[in-house]
């Protein structure tokens, strides 16, 4: 009797079980939504864009000079600011020369044109004298030769007076050059004299450069020079005015621990292509570059300048961020959530940008994301796409706007 019971019980605990079998439902397969390609998006601006051109270079000195003495004799004064690194003002003795020599040489050529000119007062003296025997000798007769009124030895004295006078003038210039000086601002760079030193003519005893200005050979390509006015200034370069607004340049360099900027002005070119990079130098000058009442250190020669042209503006023009540029020319824009391939008419590039002026529009998104696969009419999605769809998932799900359900 019990093993009837069980088996009655395990019989129905089979079928109780294939019936719950058959009566679960499958699960319900959901579709999976294909989401486009999320891109990040850069809005261009139609608009004026003034042209920068940047190149570098050394600041150099825009006058140097060796100081040279161009007589002999010894050294009795020498400037204190002598030395490497001392700045003279313009028109300071530098150095002295013991002038006594050449002050005794100017008291003897001085006697010699008195001397002269006593022989030429007389020879004057004496042709009037025998002009007047000669008219009373041979009255209303011209002497037949030059010799009866001295005419010869009136013209030797003369010479000679010259002579002396002009002999006078150099004495008198030697004694000058005795005492240096330059005609302008200078810092020593290098110096070899020193006092009771006796210095020939010629020797070399300090080099200096002029502290007013100072310039920057910039090399650039020569579709660069498109964007400003280089050769305009070397027109105007004999012409009693100047071009009335040169090109503006602004000089950046690192300098005793910070980056200090100065401003210059584009002034000439070298006048020659360089034959190695096929480059084209330009001048930059930079005036007072040792002025440091703003607090900013002097502009020295030997320091590396970035330097940035001011250049002509670009109307009605885009700038696309380079790395945006796919295959050199073209672009990839949005509009309704599709892509689009636009090939670009490149006006000018630069470092981080290239410049356009037609086939974009105003307002136009350009894709700034990379992508394995572009495809012309492809769809896609951007982040606002992203934005839009949380703000709906969120309203229908009861939750307010940027509010999170506790």
């Amino acid at each position: 009797m019990q093993a009837l019971f069980a088996i009655v019980i395990i019989a129905l605990g089979i079928f109780i079980t294939v019936v719950l079998i058959k009566l679960k439902k499958p699960p319900q397969q959901a579709e999976q939504e294909v989401l486009s390609p999320l891109v990040e998006v850069e809005k261009l601006e139609v608009r004026d864009i003034p042209m920068v051109i940047h190149g570098n270079g050394t600041v150099n000195p825009k006058v140097e000079v060796s100081i040279v003495p161009e007589v002999a004799g010894k050294v009795v004064y020498v400037h204190p600011d002598m030395k490497v690194g001392g700045f003279i003002r313009v028109d300071e003795k530098i150095l002295q020369i013991d002038p006594r020599d050449y002050e005794l040489a100017v008291q003897q050529a001085d006697a010699t044109v008195q001397d002269a000119r006593v022989k030429l007062d007389t020879e004057l003296a004496e042709a009037d004298v025998a002009k007047k025997e000669w008219s009373q000798l041979h009255p209303g007769v011209e002497p037949t030769s030059s010799l009866v009124l001295r005419e010869p030895q009136i013209r030797k004295a003369q010479t000679e007076l010259e002579s002396a006078e002009a002999q006078l003038a150099v004495a008198k210039l030697k004694l000058e050059r005795t005492s240096l000086s330059l005609p302008f601002d200078a810092l020593i760079i290098s110096e070899q004299v020193d006092l009771g030193q006796y210095m020939v003519a010629g020797q070399s005893l300090a080099s200096a450069y002029g502290t007013d200005a100072v310039e920057i050979e910039v090399p650039l390509e020569d579709k660069e020079l498109a964007w400003f006015d280089v050769f305009d200034l070397s027109a105007h370069k004999d012409a009693v005015d100047p071009p009335m607004n040169p090109t503006a340049a602004l000089v950046k360099a690192h300098f005793a621990g910070a980056e200090h900027t100065w401003q210059g002005q584009v002034v000439r070119t070298t006048g020659q292509v360089d034959r190695t990079s096929r480059m084209i130098p330009i001048v930059v000058e930079v005036a007072n570059p040792f002025d440091t009442s703003d607090g900013r250190p002097p502009l020295l020669p030997g320091v590396f300048a970035d330097v940035y042209i001011e250049g002509k503006v670009l109307k009605n023009a885009i700038a696309i961020p380079r790395d945006s540029i796919r295959e050199g020319d073209k672009v990839w824009l949005v509009n309704d959530n599709t892509l689009h391939i636009r090939t670009l008419n490149i006006v000018r590039a630069d470092k981080n940008f290239i410049y356009t002026d037609s086939g974009i529009e105003d307002g136009s998104q350009i894709i700034t994301s990379s992508l394995d696969v572009a495809i012309e009419g492809m769809k896609v999605r951007t982040q606002s796409d992203v934005a839009k769809s949380n703000v709906e998932s969120a309203e229908q799900n009861g939750e307010p706007d940027g509010m999170e359900t506790e």
